[in-house]
């Protein structure tokens, strides 16, 4: 029996680190919001204006460019979407730009999904064919434009045209645009070879969203600027501390898919893994405030919890990935492989986060809830996920985007892990 659950162990490890290479987050330390900076932002092609034109039959999207570049365009069924990837693309769109609703193109999106490599993804209104996709160079007063020309068929149509090699790939194979790109770098540096090995705890901190994926969004504000604030703030709290080793899932706006940022826990060996995030209430389901902790947990705590994991683990559909070719069996290996000591560390931590958070936080009045998260299911690495207000509501978000609020629960937040590092420390002994 312990060499069958050994054994599997093995496959699920096997499972989670194949197919991938090694994993490459930006080095800008910037802020969220802040502009680019001025020698990067000339580098990547610029898009200026969108047009949108046809009928329910034949659409035609138009994308203006300064500069002609490579696309690959693929489309995807339940629901019907079509998306291209681009090498990374400079966005000067209007704000509302994605909005517009014409022919087949119900909205659409744009932005990182890695660096070096733009997406965009647009929401269909029915099954649709990409009849033709290509780049045109500037000529006659006219700049350099992608073309993107659809056409209605039928549901059978549709699934067939599915070949399989048009089925996404993460990393776009538009060009070694990613090789190039000036901010790209990996999450941790190898250690000079003769280097005293780095024994401190790492903690990663794992800001939600990011790039095409806004998350929630309400007066002008995006989730996933909100988090990447807040969780570079933390990160450099806790190097101050000089206690741990950060590493940080993303370090600024680059969509990166949620299996991604399980295997950068588990890859870096772990000793804790906190996801950031806020919330937010669809309309017409009233109104909600405050501060929430989560675990991981097979079955939802309440109906809440339920419905913003279901929100939660598809948020990689945003970016155009394919979630039916997803191996559940995978997730449903590394579920039944979840420890009970880990569970364990896990609801200690986020009891931790809670009692320091209440001291400077407004916090939800179920403080502690549990929900099956997928980000959240490393089997051996202690995982919470905070969601820190509702940006649907308007106290939480003046709070959200308080420099004052900011500082302080990072300090609170901060504080849980010292104090979480610190019992696990006592409860294992000296010279354990």
């Amino acid at each position: 029996m312990t060499s069958r659950a050994n054994h599997i162990v093995r496959l699920a490890t096997v499972l989670f680190s194949a197919g991938f290479g090694l994993f490459w987050c930006p080095n800008s330390t910037r802020a969220a919001g802040e502009a680019p900076r001025a020698e990067v932002e000339g580098v990547f092609p610029i898009a200026s204006d969108v047009r949108i034109a046809g009928d329910e039959k034949q659409t035609r999207f138009i994308l203006d460019l300064d500069r002609k570049i490579p696309l690959r365009a693929f489309a995807l069924a339940d629901p019907y979407r079509v998306v291209i990837d681009l090498p990374q693309v400079n966005f000067h769109l209007d704000p509302g730009a994605g909005t517009v609703s014409r022919g087949l193109i119900k909205a659409f999106r744009y932005g990182l999904v890695m660096p070096g490599g733009s997406r965009m993804v647009f929401d269909l209104t029915g099954p649709a064919k990409i009849k033709n996709s290509y780049a045109l160079d500037p000529a006659n007063g006219q700049p350099a434009r992608m073309v993107i020309e659809l056409e209605s068929v039928d549901r059978t149509t549709f699934v067939q045209a599915l070949a399989v090699e048009n089925r996404p790939d993460l990393r776009p194979t538009v060009g070694t645009a990613a090789a190039a790109s000036p901010v790209a770098t990996k999450v941790v540096a190898s250690a000079a070879p003769d280097a005293a090995p780095d024994t401190r705890p790492v903690v990663v901190i794992d800001p939600g969203h990011g790039g095409i994926d806004n998350g929630t969004q309400a007066g002008g504000e995006s989730e996933k600027g909100i988090v990447l604030g807040f969780g570079l703030a933390l990160r450099d709290r806790l190097e101050k501390l000089g206690k741990y080793r950060i590493v940080m899932t993303r370090a600024d706006d680059t969509f990166i898919p949620l299996d991604e940022r399980v295997k950068v826990a588990r890859n870096q060996s772990a000793a804790l893994f906190v996801s950031i995030h806020a919330d937010a209430l669809p309309r017409g389901e009233g109104d909600a405030q405050g501060a929430t902790v989560y675990t991981l947990s097979d079955k939802a705590s309440d109906a809440e919890a339920e419905r913003l994991a279901d929100s939660e683990n598809k948020a990689d559909a945003i970016a155009g990935v394919n979630l039916t070719e997803e191996p559940t069996d995978v997730a449903d290996i590394l579920i039944d492989l979840a420890q009970r000591e880990t569970r364990t560390f896990s609801n200690r931590f986020a009891r931790l986060v809670v009692g320091e958070m209440k001291t400077t936080a407004r916090m939800h009045k179920h403080p502690l809830k549990s929900a099956g998260f997928r980000v959240l299911k490393a089997p051996d690495v202690p995982s919470v996920l905070i969601e820190l207000g509702y940006v649907s509501n308007k106290d939480d978000l003046q709070q959200l985007m308080s420099e004052n609020w900011r500082s302080k629960t990072v300090g609170a937040v901060a504080k849980a892990i010292d104090g979480f590092f610190s019992k696990r420390m006592v409860s294992a002994g000296p010279g354990n």
